[in-house]
């Protein structure tokens, strides 16, 4: 299986990329810059390079793809839009190359997980602090929902660098405010992964957490 990565240098990228290979998917890594890839030499990994702002570039890279995972990160900015337009941009591209499967990692408390969150993170974090990477985050999930693809959003906590564990809560109600917040990258990847041969998931919104 063929399995596209948008984010691919990306902090969930990374990891993305080093689990989709020991599990023997075929990956193409899109990314601006090829160099930062470097230590992913494998056979079955492709890079190609391109800039989700550009369709064009995105076309490209979708020939004969079976699925489409979105990991797309924003940097240090506070206020790209490259989360909602890349999206767009990935959309139209998988419609132009007939291809359904989507899985895009957004962020808990997006929609109607909002109620999931505490004062901090509700009215500090993605009230002010964060609010314009937040509200690409909910334009971008109103692009995948609105898509007419075979989508599944997933919205994990705040990051951690902690190990894979596989050992995570996920599903779990919107106003649910027993959960940590937290999850690790190599478990978000986990996770994602899991999604590509699982239908438990499609056309919803899984919350990930600890």
């Amino acid at each position: 299986m063929k399995v596209l990565v948008f984010g691919a240098t990306g902090t969930i990228g990374k990891h993305l990329l080093e689990q989709l290979l020991q599990s023997g998917y075929a990956v193409t890594a899109f990314c601006r810059n090829a160099s930062k890839l470097s230590q992913f030499a494998h056979g079955n990994l492709t890079i190609a390079e391109g800039d989700v702002l550009q369709l064009d570039t995105i076309n490209k890279a979708m020939t004969d793809q079976d699925v489409v995972i979105i990991a797309l990160g924003s940097g240090k900015s506070r206020k790209s839009i490259v989360r909602s337009e890349g999206t767009k941009n990935i959309i139209t591209a998988m419609k132009n190359n007939n291809i359904r499967r989507l899985i895009c990692q957004t962020t808990l408390g997006a929609g109607d997980s909002n109620g999931n969150l505490n004062f901090f993170w509700k009215h500090i974090m993605f009230g002010w602090f964060l609010k314009g990477v937040f509200l690409d985050h909910e334009l971008q999930e109103q692009y995948v929902k609105n898509s007419r693809l075979d989508w599944t959003i997933v919205r994990p906590g705040s990051f951690t660098d902690g190990k894979k564990t596989g050992r995570y809560l996920h599903g779990f109600e919107p106003n649910d405010t027993s959960i940590t917040l937290k999850i690790s990258r190599a478990d978000v990847a986990d996770f994602i992964i899991k999604q590509i041969k699982d239908q438990t998931y499609l056309y919803q919104t899984p919350g990930l957490s600890y």
